[in-house]
């Protein structure tokens, strides 16, 4: 969004709402108590009908009283407090707020709501934050980062962007295009404030590897770490070590950063995700090789392998390895394919969609269980039975398309739905994010209104058609279980 563009969006999602008022008849030496206690350089003053009358500002404190010599002690608010309180409504813009700070020559303004009850207050240095949330403005903060502090609070302000973005009307898909390159950027400038101490040599004998979601550049503001490293057949024992070394204290200030250890322990610092290239060539022939359970989620999570820093010629290496030996185990990937159809979209008998009768989220619908993981895992193993690897989900339908092996109809009904499930879970999280509570994949079916319920449906129902056509391109009902 560009700078001008910010001057157009609405007073209401921008102002602070937490107002702290005192009473007109409290002395300056109170109210600058509160001020003082609260980290404010403003107080709104009520009457005894609790009604805002007046604000009274570091200004009035400067220019009335200490300049005017008055005894903080004996003169009361009203006497110093600027009234009324200029006041905009919620619905318009920032830049009558601009406007009226101009005409009034202040530095803030009250928010009305429509019958007029003052709800907010916002300053210029709330639009000056405003102006200041961009990705350009982001990405360079992140080149400029000298420390792991510095990025600790650029992927907190990341946060924050796409929140904002996202209530702006960004499109869902580039959003998360962004979240991933701004995740890109900060693990790139990590690795190299780390290369300026010890690691001086880091990336000429290995290649630390993103996974999954990561890998697509599929990510939302749910994520932990999905990662990987490979190392040379001819680093010496010595630089192994060294590797080794890297890989926890990478891992570590990823985690001090903000970004969580993955619960199932797919990181880099862990001896099974960081091997040579021959052991990983090795490990793969045996995941493919005894398709059990976790081998199959081991494949498909290092299958969307892409190299973030290194030896880009070790991650080309083992792409290859890997698109020739699953196109030689058509029964590894219809294996693979059975696993992403046991995840059956939770539709009833007659279309209803079916929410979580119990457990922690009663009333509620995991999207990524109803519909994401079978859409981006089955257009996977489509893709690599075709011989394809890498690229996001969009980029390996628009292959298949290519290729014939979907028809545009069929391109066009599973990019609606998966849009639409990523919108849902984005959005849910974003509100989650902003209320400050737990984000996670859930929504609540009850809070969409009729419109989005039938498109739910509908992106549902695709799903399970989806599922049918894996079914029948594996010949999934020849397998035994």
């Amino acid at each position: 969004m560009s700078d001008e563009a910010t001057f157009f969006l609405p007073v209401k999602d921008h102002c602070r709402r937490d107002l702290i008022t005192c009473n007109v008849n409290d002395t300056v030496k109170v109210a600058a108590e509160i001020m003082r206690g609260k980290g404010i350089s403003s107080l709104i003053a009520c009457d005894d009908a609790t009604q805002p009358v007046g604000i009274m500002t570091d200004r009035d404190l400067r220019n009335k009283v200490v300049a005017g010599g008055l005894d903080a002690e004996q003169v009361k608010v009203h006497e110093v407090m600027t009234t009324p309180v200029i006041s905009v409504r919620e619905n318009d813009t920032l830049f009558e707020v601009l406007y009226q700070m101009s005409k009034h020559r202040i530095h803030r303004v009250g928010v009305v709501d429509d019958n007029n009850v003052l709800v907010g207050l916002i300053n210029e240095s709330d639009i000056i934050r405003l102006q200041n949330r961009s990705p350009q403005r982001l990405l360079q903060a992140v080149d400029e980062a000298e420390s792991i502090a510095d990025l600790k609070k650029i992927h907190f302000e990341s946060d924050q962007l796409v929140v904002f973005l996202s209530r702006n009307g960004v499109r869902t898909r580039d959003l998360v295009q962004m979240i991933s390159l701004i995740n890109d950027q900060i693990a790139g400038q990590l690795i190299r404030i780390l290369r300026q101490g010890r690691f001086t040599t880091m990336g000429q004998k290995s290649a630390f590897l993103v996974l999954g979601s990561e890998g697509r550049r599929e990510q939302t503001l749910k994520t932990d770490q999905d990662n990987a490293m490979i190392i040379a057949n001819d680093a010496s024992a010595e630089e192994v070590a060294d590797i080794e070394a890297f890989s926890h204290v990478l891992i570590d200030a990823l985690i001090e950063i903000g970004v969580p250890e993955c619960p199932g322990g797919i990181m880099a610092r862990n001896e099974f995700w960081r091997r040579s290239l021959s052991e990983w060539e090795g490990a793969i022939e045996g995941w493919i090789g005894t398709p059990s359970g976790q081998n199959i989620l081991n494949f498909s999570m290092f299958s969307d392998m892409r190299a973030l820093c290194g030896d880009r010629n070790l991650e080309a290496h083992l792409k290859k390895f890997v698109i020739e030996i699953a196109g030689e185990n058509s029964l590894f990937l219809a294996r693979m394919a059975q696993n992403a159809c046991r995840f059956h979209p939770p539709l009833g008998m007659f279309g209803q969609i079916k929410t979580e009768k119990g457990g922690t989220h009663p009333g509620k619908l995991d999207l990524k269980k109803a519909g994401i993981f079978a859409l981006t895992e089955g257009i996977k193993i489509m893709a690599l039975s075709a011989g394809m690897l890498g690229g996001s989900t969009y980029d390996r339908l628009e292959s298949l398309e290519e290729r014939g092996i979907f028809t545009q109809a069929q391109v066009n009904d599973i990019e609606a739905s998966f849009n639409l499930l990523t919108f849902l879970r984005l959005r849910g999280q974003v509100d989650s994010a902003a209320a400050g509570r737990e984000i996670s994949n859930y929504i609540s079916p009850s809070s969409l209104d009729r419109v989005e319920k039938g498109r739910l449906k509908l992106a549902l129902e695709v799903v399970k058609s989806f599922q049918g056509l894996l079914s029948h391109h594996f010949q999934l009902n020849m397998l035994r279980n």
